[in-house]
């Protein structure tokens, strides 16, 4: 018998669009559906998995003017959210990962745009007591990354970093491609190997011992001299057995901000956005096989969405929050995505 709070299951979040091939059905049984709405409105949000319980926490609201403190529990058995303890700080792009049956949340920003700053902080959420607690503070503050967790060790790979030390508007961050891991028995962090490509809002997900970090963007000054987040296309992956990175096929559309997961060894991309050369926020979806290094389009969500929050669980993905416009316009919107066997 399973506790309210507890079921384990792998989560997966990413941020990364694709479309390739004809068959736009061919991994899913049937077009999204609603499930139960957020509380409230948040977008730049990310999801993990425990017991059969999908969580997420913070992120932005009000039009990406106010930062959440909020922790959700999501129950698919009931179709009903929980409101768990509070964060101890407010955070937006803040990582969740689940490791020795808790829930790790890491870095973020602190502020609303343009002032999000990037925080070393990091969390963990104890079941038994009910309660956050302090972590040591990441080696290098950060925000817009991803995290995964592989053989007991927490990675947490890529976003953007301050460019200084005193760092704390949009304008002053840098992309990095910085692996830092967390070793919970020693409590300490290690240095990993950096990613081939410097990055922020993407996503990932672990398949097979394997990380695979997908899409994202990179802030790159255009000809005229102006700053613009330029979108990427690229699939790399981690093999913490051998510690190398490889270059694998790139999703067919470049995405920002979007959402992933992995189910039955395949990954799972879906929605995000672009900034130039025109503002676009993506439905489309997306798989890709390992076995063959090639992706296929699935069904688009029914709300175009960035900056939303992907987990999957009992073979269904679930698509929570978001925006609907570039940069803003958050919401309450859950949709799910039931993958044939």
């Amino acid at each position: 018998m399973r506790h309210p709070l507890t079921h384990s299951i792998n989560v997966l979040c990413i941020t990364g669009a694709l479309l390739f091939g004809a068959a736009a059905h061919a991994h899913a049984q049937a077009d999204w559906s609603d499930a139960a709405s957020l509380p409230s409105p948040r977008q730049e949000i990310y999801a993990t998995t425990h017991d059969g319980l999908i969580f997420t926490a913070g992120g932005l609201a009000e039009r990406a003017s106010a930062v959440r403190d909020d922790f959700l529990a999501y129950d698919p058995q009931t179709d009903s959210w929980q409101e768990l303890p509070n964060l101890p700080a407010a955070r937006h792009h803040i990582t969740l990962s689940t490791l020795n049956g808790m829930i790790y949340a890491v870095g973020g920003f602190s502020g609303a745009f343009p002032n999000w700053k990037p925080e070393t902080s990091a969390y963990f959420y104890d079941f038994e007591t009910a309660q956050w607690n302090a972590l040591p503070d990441l080696p290098v503050a950060r925000g817009e990354h991803v995290a995964a967790v592989v053989n007991g060790l927490l990675y947490v790979i890529g976003g953007r970093v301050g460019g200084t030390a005193s760092a704390a508007t949009f304008n002053e961050h840098r992309d990095t491609s910085r692996v830092d891991i967390f070793d919970s028995e020693a409590g300490t962090w290690l240095r990993g190997i950096d990613a081939p490509t410097a990055r922020n809002s993407a996503a990932s997900a672990v398949i097979d011992g394997r990380i695979y970090v997908v899409g994202g963007r990179q802030f790159l000054e255009q000809p005229d001299g102006s700053p613009a987040s330029v979108n990427l296309a690229s699939l790399e992956v981690f093999d913490p057995a051998t510690g190398l990175w490889s270059v694998k096929a790139p999703m067919p559309q470049a995405a920002g901000g979007l959402g992933a997961a992995a189910v039955d060894g395949k990954l799972y991309v879906v929605g995000g956005e672009q900034w130039v050369p025109t503002r676009e926020v993506f439905a489309e979806g997306w798989v890709y096989d390992p076995a063959t290094d090639e992706w296929e389009a699935i069904p688009g969500l029914n709300v175009p969405r960035h900056g939303l929050a992907a987990a999957a669980i009992d073979g269904r993905i679930h698509a929570v929050g978001g925006a609907t416009e570039t940069g803003a316009g958050d919401v309450t919107a859950h949709e799910v995505l039931t993958i044939r066997p």
